[in-house]
């Protein structure tokens, strides 16, 4: 089973298994990621193995700050911006590569774009420390609910891989939004930690919706699937099940 260290004393534990092309379950504001080195071949093969994703199903590239960014994809000054005022945070822009950015092409799944994050907290510290970017999607078998604790990571990953850094229970709890920047235009790949409604002020102009094929991580048919029956616009919670509901409506029954 995993070593579960807290996050002030795992960082050594971590640099040390990334720098040997393994893997290592950290914690962001979003949710638990699944972390290896983004421009090491055999520790991004080592998270498609561990979760059993497929490979044409690209991964986010994290980033400690805007220069090492800037290293992998091309900004224009709306991404820019974007970033000066969301990063550290949850949000993803899916970016054109930089050519001979060094990131691994698995990472990327053939596309001509990056999807780049800087994550608040251990995860961007650790990826300072490292040097280098990391591929990081959710620490879960895929399919399966993303992970916002370490005890949850242990569960689903833990006989998979050596260590699991606990950070507490994620602040956000939810994935980030990512949103692919085309020239003047925006649109939302997936909702997320970031409200739509906050990207435009900052952009001054309207996110459109909407995709073609598989264009950034998490755009898979069935993604994050919950392993039980589900139930929708339930009047009433029963013995045993869960609630998930958005404003101050709630079922009968919910505690």
């Amino acid at each position: 089973m995993a070593e579960i260290l807290a996050a002030g004393e795992a960082m050594e534990r971590a640099l040390a298994l990334l720098e040997g092309g393994d893997v290592v379950a950290i914690p962001t504001e979003t949710v638990y990621g699944l972390a290896a080195d983004a421009t090491d071949g055999v520790g991004v093969a080592r998270i498609f193995e561990v979760k059993g994703r497929p490979r044409f199903n690209p991964l986010i590239a994290h980033v400690a700050d805007l220069a090492m960014a800037e290293h992998i994809a091309l900004f224009d000054s709306l991404s820019k911006r974007l970033a000066q005022t969301f990063w550290p945070g949850p949000l993803t822009m899916v970016l054109p590569q930089r050519p001979g950015n060094g990131i691994h092409p698995l990472v990327t799944a053939g596309l001509d774009t990056i999807a780049l994050r800087m994550p608040k907290g251990f995860g961007g510290d650790l990826i300072a420390r490292l040097g280098r970017p990391l591929a990081a999607p959710s620490a879960n078998s895929s399919g399966k609910i993303s992970a916002t604790t370490a005890k949850a990571v242990a569960a689903d990953l833990g006989a998979k891989i050596k260590l699991v850094v606990d950070g507490g229970a994620t602040s956000v709890g939810l994935e980030s939004t990512i949103v692919k920047i085309e020239g003047r235009k925006l649109r939302l790949l997936r909702p997320g930690g970031i409200a739509a409604e906050e990207i435009e002020a900052v952009a001054g102009t309207t996110l459109s919706r909407g995709a073609t094929g598989i264009e950034a991580p998490g755009m898979l048919a069935s993604h994050y699937a919950p392993g039980a029956a589900v139930r929708v616009n339930a009047a009433k919670v029963a013995k045993g099940e869960a609630l998930l509901a958005f404003g101050p409506s709630r079922a009968e029954g919910w505690q």
